[in-house]
């Protein structure tokens, strides 16, 4: 450990430590320029109190992400986990699943089955449709109001664009990608027509993955994949793995399509239309396949159904000047999601289906309006969510159906409402205020079926409001200084798969609805510094505590009067989700950038987050599930002419079993075991390179090679172990 961190900031202390005699061609880039989308609008970030990572969508072409969950890995500022290879759970300053949002195209994808356990929707965004992505850290609930209490992902989509003069405008792009640790096979295409008030674009992906292979070396033998279960000759029998570093049913495959049709009235209006798809096949759950019960694997099949994200989406545009605002945007949206889990246990003919639909429904109006030397955003929000959940057992052997538990209440529906403003203004050349208030108000309502499970109650509803709001100051003493400071709070309201899912939430646990939650509330006290030395070093550093109040845990409970229950035919003990922590998360990240020459860029990434929750049970504090361990990266980037090479560490340190939440000690499949036989997370690191050579003007070839060193990791919390050696060739074609 102390060798990798050496080699990740070495070069820091040789850095500061250099009089640069080069001249500003060399310069690193000038922050008065970068521009990002916050409070919904363009903004320059050194007006912003906040902590924003813009994804630079070309470093991303030469990282060559798989899906969207590893393109937010790949800016070293979000942990991701993963349980299986179709999925991915970003983890954004100790906070995952439905307390961080995800945004498309200005619209919310959290929904009302979001859970509070890993999650993979973000992989039905396409990166190779995304024009630009920003993280903003910290609690986002002023503009978006529930569930943004770590931070937001907010993605954009690709922008038609319109032709300047009478002759048609064609622009587009296509990409073919191929990988050896998983055998994946990408293709995807985009075309943009444009005329002068007309745009048409459409793009489509289409990506498989195959089992995916883990690394070779260094790594524990327990992550090894020694056994599967094969059904043969009608009968579930236990294969020995020909080759163990296959991780046999991990692959699955994804598609994805954007469609988008423009026109602008005139210079001040647009009217846009867009339908977005993403879609994947069958995804095992990989880290339920390697599950053991008396000394065997449990399961014969554990898989997630195709899980299926459609939005339709129309977005009204005005930049004509009014009284009230100087632009304003409408958005009406509507979501489909399809899901659903398949599991049978081995030796067991009986496979248990459950699906669940979700139609979400969202209009939101927002605008801005130029008042001097302040600008005043403001907008409305309405959200209504409806849920289907489904329930099917299935005879393998002869075939027949017949009704099972479902996991959600059928029939479930949330609704939340919103208005909100918020106001920025330069004081001076030195200093700008930001500060905003959100009034919000959600509702639930959940009817229980007492077929399966006798619960004590019939409905659940739920009806809360919460003030949100934030306070900002940016000062800049120089043109090479800035020093931002920030309070925000936020807030998660209940929703269905809070309060109404019944399932097991690891083996000998079941987890019941509990009709007494409560939102929680988050505060959020940031304290961040930029620096530019000598016009070619960036050095960034945050500094932040979070403290959320009436959290919702897993914690145990009793169901009709007993704290154990037959479920699946398993003796397991109950738990609910309950308002009965306090958490408390803190850390520091810091970004660094050093413009060697115009040709070579050096860059790291560090992120140190501390999370403690109490234990109602033990009455101490514990460490916070999502609170990852230390990680860093760091990128030595080459540019030359038509060529550009970039050498690349990842680095995660350990997380020892008297560290280990308590709800991580259960998991036994996934954690490598200590001298003393207790559960932890090892440390790792990883070594890549990539190399992209623009043959033509219109034609790129890219190269990867990733964990050189063949490493066999497993991030923290993850089901799956990640890639051994890679090697990944990419081609892309522009016009």
């Amino acid at each position: 450990m102390k060798k990798i961190i050496l080699f990740l900031f070495t070069p820091l202390s040789f850095i500061l430590s250099v009089k640069s005699q080069e001249n500003k061609s060399d310069s690193v880039k000038d922050m008065d320029n970068i521009v990002v989308i916050y409070n919904k609008w363009e903004q320059k970030i050194n007006e912003i109190p906040n902590k924003i990572v813009k994804v630079d969508m070309k470093e991303a072409r030469l990282r060559n992400p798989q899906t969207s969950a590893d393109l937010l890995g790949m800016t070293g500022a979000v942990f991701i986990q993963k349980s299986q290879l179709g999925g991915g759970s970003p983890i954004i300053r100790g906070f995952a699943t439905n307390r961080v949002l995800i945004v498309a195209d200005g619209v919310r994808m959290n929904n009302a089955i979001y859970r509070s356990g890993n999650l993979q929707n973000i992989i039905s965004i396409d990166p190779l449709s995304t024009e630009n992505a920003e993280i903003i850290f910290g609690p986002g609930s002023l503009i978006y109001g529930s569930d943004a209490i770590g931070g937001v992902m907010d993605f954009h989509s690709l922008t038609p664009r319109y032709a300047r003069d009478n002759k048609m405008l064609v622009k587009g792009s296509a990409t073919l990608r191929y990988s050896t640790a998983d055998k994946e096979n990408t293709v995807h295409a985009d075309l943009n027509l444009g005329w002068k008030k007309l745009s048409i674009l459409s793009s489509v992906t289409y990506s498989k993955f195959e089992d995916l292979r883990m690394g070779q070396h260094t790594g524990p033998d327990s992550y090894l994949r020694p056994q599967y279960v094969q059904r043969i000759n009608n009968m579930d029998s236990i294969v020995t793995n020909a080759d163990p570093t296959i991780q046999r049913f991990s692959g699955y495959e994804q598609w994805n399509f954007l469609q988008k049709l423009a026109y602008k009235f005139n210079d001040h209006l647009e009217l846009m239309y867009s339908f977005t798809y993403g879609g994947t096949g069958d995804a095992p759950r990989y880290d339920r396949l390697i599950q053991y019960r008396q000394g065997k694997l449990r399961y014969a099949e554990w898989y997630y159904g195709p899980m299926i994200w459609r939005m339709h989406q129309l977005q009204l545009t005005d930049k004509n000047t009014t009284s009230i605002y100087d632009e304003s945007r409408i958005v009406v949206a509507y979501q489909d999601y399809d899901e659903s889990r398949i599991d049978r246990t081995r030796g067991n003919n009986d496979q248990h289906n459950q699906s669940e639909t979700v139609n979400a429904y969202s209009v939101n109006w927002d605008a801005l309006k130029n008042l001097g030397k302040g600008e005043l955003f403001y907008g409305v929000e309405l959200l209504y969510n409806e849920v289907g959940s489904f329930g099917a057992m299935t005879n393998i052997s002869n075939g027949v159906i017949s009704p099972y538990v479902s996991r959600y209440p059928n029939g479930s529906n949330t609704s939340a409402a919103g208005i909100y403003a918020s106001y920025k203004r330069n004081i001076n050349e030195k200093v700008t205020l930001n500060a905003g208030l959100r009034l919000s108000y959600n509702t639930l309502d959940a009817p229980f079926d007492t077929t399966f499970i006798k619960f004590p109650y019939e409905k659940i509803e739920l009806n809360d409001g919460a003030p949100t709001g934030n306070l900002g100051l940016v000062y800049r003493p120089s043109e090479t200084w800035q020093i931002n400071a920030n309070i925000a709070t936020g807030y998660r309201m209940p929703n269905i798969d809070d309060i109404g899912k019944t399932f097991e939430s690891v083996p000998g646990n079941i987890t019941v609805p509990n009709p007494d939650l409560e939102s929680e509330y988050a505060w959020n006290f940031e304290l961040g510094a930029a620096k530019r030395v000598a016009q070619k070093i960036n050095v960034e550093v945050s500094v932040f505590y979070t403290l959320l109040t009436n959290a919702i845990v897993r914690r145990p409970y009793t169901f009709n009067g007993q704290d154990s229950i037959f479920f699946d035919g398993v003796y397991s003990q109950v738990e609910a989700l309950q308002n009965v922590a306090r958490a408390e998360v803190y850390g520091v990240q810091a970004t660094a950038e050093y413009y060697l020459t115009k040709k070579l860029i050096w860059q790291i990434n560090a992120n140190w987050i501390k999370g403690v929750e109490t234990d109602d049970v033990k009455d101490e504090e514990v460490p916070l599930r999502h609170a990852p361990p230390f990680y860093a990266n760091t990128n030595l980037r080459y540019t030359y002419k038509r060529l550009t090479a970039e050498l690349s560490a990842f680095y995660n340190a350990e997380i020892s079993a008297e560290d280990m939440p308590p709800s991580e000690k259960s998991k036994t499949d996934i954690y490598a075991k200590d001298a003393n036989g207790n559960p932890y997370c090892p440390s790792w690191y990883s070594v890549g390179l990539k190399c992209s050579v623009r043959i033509t003007d219109n034609f790129t070839s890219i190269l990867g090679w990733e964990n050189i060193t063949n490493q066999r990791y497993r991030p923290y919390s993850s089901g799956i172990v990640a890639a051994g050696s890679n090697f990944i060739v990419s081609l892309r074609a522009n016009l």
